[in-house]
């Protein structure tokens, strides 16, 4: 697993509407990158919803969310439409970033998940801090509060 202090890993991956998005799409921003097992289960479904209902909030802090699962584009495209999101989900149907991130796979009911795992990157593209193991339930409120005191000790 990637580590805080570590530079996070190019990506080139397709959005819900198959645009290409890059990490290089964000310079000088603060990003969440989290990475979720499946589109339109239970826990995915909470925490695309909770992102989408305080994306405001996001945005007014400067900071950009994109969610990732090894589910393709359709696949995205129907989770987006279904519940109204408003971020973006990316496609890595080949799991290389889910790899390269270093991000487990958990068997349920025998089949193997990817691990539900937040990254936070800071505008120079380095991890400021990772979160394993998530709680879809209120993990967005969390990611704000912390991310803003990281822009305030960096604003120090």
């Amino acid at each position: 697993m990637l580590e805080a202090g570590k530079p996070f890993p190019q990506f080139s991956l397709a959005n819900q509407d198959g645009k290409t998005v890059k990490l290089s799409d964000y310079p000088g921003k603060w990003l969440v990158v989290y990475f979720y097992p499946k589109d339109d289960t239970p826990g995915c479904t909470i925490q695309g919803k909770s992102f989408t209902a305080i994306r405001a909030d996001f945005d007014a802090a400067g900071i950009d969310v994109v969610g990732v699962s090894a589910d393709d584009v359709a696949s995205h495209k129907n989770f987006c439409n279904k519940f109204s999101f408003t971020i973006d989900l990316l496609a890595d149907t080949d799991a290389e970033l889910l790899k390269s991130c270093g991000i487990g796979q958990t068997e349920y009911k025998g089949n193997m998940y990817w691990d539900r795992t937040t990254f936070v990157v800071d505008p120079k593209g380095t991890i400021s801090k990772v979160y394993t193991k998530v709680n879809p339930e209120g993990h967005e409120r969390l990611l704000l509060e912390d991310i803003k005191k990281l822009q305030e000790q960096v604003a120090v």
